[in-house]
């Protein structure tokens, strides 16, 4: 009899999973969730479960985590605060993690950190307990709050949001129908509008990208979108990457630009059109992108490794420039295949592979990158974010406690013969999760008519034996 087929998917559902947060790096400002008195954090450690209990004394399950320059944003916000970043209307640092109470009536999907504020994307409970549609919540530095305040913008009311990300000093929105809009600074042409200016722009949407391309008439459909500190990127519907804003380390992906050290609205980085990309990160002066195939193609600026590549006598040639600094100004295969996410930092990159292991490069100085070793895999379960900001890094798990990962393990090998015994067994030694998918597996044999109840002389029997 297959197991498999007779439990369908009990076997999931009766060893609970937890996701988990492991963070490390600079810790200056608390943004490590550590308030102790050194000031980084090499080891990358989870978040102390106590700190995130709800009033019934169960553990929040995470959504997403993002790293800024100085904190930390998930369901809760931490770190530095001296431009309300953290929502709580205080300018203030924290070294623990605070729940954003102003959003505790929404649903928060997805967050981004910025250099000095933080946005989510959130839908609000209605009161019959239904969700209603994806709306943008900003705070902090230029976000005219230190509260989390609904953010309509260009944007017409009541427009599904889908993504949001921060630079340093910009800020950019998607929406489900694959608009952008941008707010911010806008010196190096960041903000896509054709030209750069002075002072905090309004926000306004993007309508650059049938300008500049005779074989795009259309407007380009955008699926994800990624702030770096100076420059942006977007991912097409098809696959194709757009990049604009600051390029003078290389980190917009073109042979030459259009206008001195800038490109002002959004051009396609026609190095990758031959590929498919899925996921793509903006750092500091670099850029990283993942194909539809797991490969990783890095550009820009390499002067503390961030690109992946090595030394200059290492595989990959790298080009210098007059300031001696190592850049490549077109994308480079970094990693062939394998990669599932990756996340720019400032000067550091991580990428997680398809079969959880985590690889970290670049500025290192408070363990940030995460590469004391070749490969870390210190995750238990899939990992499903990773982030990374200007001196820290965090990784968000679908994690089991090695306790229950023992029970998983275990209720692989549970059959007709052996479930009475292991669900004793079990029961006495606190494995509640496999005692009761034992049990759920004795009531469904018994329903099936496969075998008989059990008397509880049997029982007895069983457990003396035991």
């Amino acid at each position: 009899m297959n197991m498999d087929d007779m439990l369908g998917g009990l076997r999931v559902a009766g060893v609970p999973t937890k996701s988990a947060i492991y963070i490390w790096g600079y810790n200056h400002s608390g943004q490590t969730a550590r308030k102790g008195k050194e000031c980084h954090l090499r080891i990358p450690k989870s978040l102390p479960p106590k700190l995130f209990k709800w009033q019934d004394g169960k553990n929040l399950r995470w959504i997403d985590v993002a790293c800024g320059r100085g904190h930390t944003a998930a369901v809760a916000s931490d770190g530095a605060n001296d431009f309300g970043q953290l929502g709580d209307g205080t300018e203030e640092s924290a070294k623990e993690p605070q729940k954003v109470k102003a959003l505790e009536t929404e649903f928060v999907k997805s967050v981004s950190c910025g250099g000095h504020c933080t946005a989510a994307v959130a839908e609000p409970r209605e009161n019959d307990g239904t969700i209603s549609r994806s709306r943008l919540w900003v705070w902090g530095q230029n976000q005219g709050s230190d509260y989390p305040r609904l953010f309509w913008g260009a944007f017409a009311p009541n427009t599904v949001i889908r993504q949001v990300s921060c630079g340093a000093v910009h800020v950019m929105a998607l929406s489900e129908d694959g608009l952008l809009q941008a707010w911010g600074y806008n010196e190096y042409g960041q903000l896509g509008r054709g030209y750069t200016s002075e002072g905090l722009q309004g926000a306004h949407v993007l309508n650059a990208y049938a300008r500049f391309l005779d074989e795009a008439p259309e407007l380009v459909k955008i699926i994800r979108v990624s702030c770096g500190e100076y420059h942006t990127s977007a991912i097409s519907e098809n696959g194709e990457v757009y990049t604009w804003g600051l390029g003078s380390m290389g980190q917009l992906g073109h042979c030459s630009l259009q206008s001195a050290d800038k490109e002002l609205i959004p051009r396609r980085v026609v190095a990758l059109d031959r590929t498919v990309i899925r996921d793509v990160s903006c750092g500091g002066v670099h850029s990283c992108a993942v194909t539809e195939d797991g490969a990783l193609y890095a550009w820009g600026g390499g002067h503390v490794g961030q690109l992946g590549l090595g030394p200059q006598s290492g595989f990959f040639s790298c080009a210098l420039n007059g300031s001696e600094m190592l850049l490549r100004n077109i994308p480079v295969l970094v990693i062939p295949s394998g990669v599932k996410l990756v996340t720019c930092g400032h000067s550091h990159t991580l990428v997680s592979m398809k079969d959880g292991r985590i690889y970290g490069w670049g500025y290192n100085s408070y363990g940030q990158a995460a590469n004391a070793k070749s490969t870390y895999a210190w995750c238990v379960g899939e990992v499903r974010r990773l982030a990374a900001g200007g001196g820290h890094s965090a990784v968000l798990t679908d994690a089991c406690s090695l306790k229950e990962l023992c029970e998983f393990k275990l209720a692989e090998t549970v059959n007709m013969s052996n479930a009475l015994l292991i669900e004793d067994v079990a029961s006495r030694t606190g494995g509640d999760a496999l005692a009761r998918l034992c049990e759920k597996l004795r009531e469904h044999l018994v329903e099936q008519g496969e075998c008989e109840p059990l008397e509880n002389q049997m029982i007895e029997e069983v457990r003396a034996k035991a």
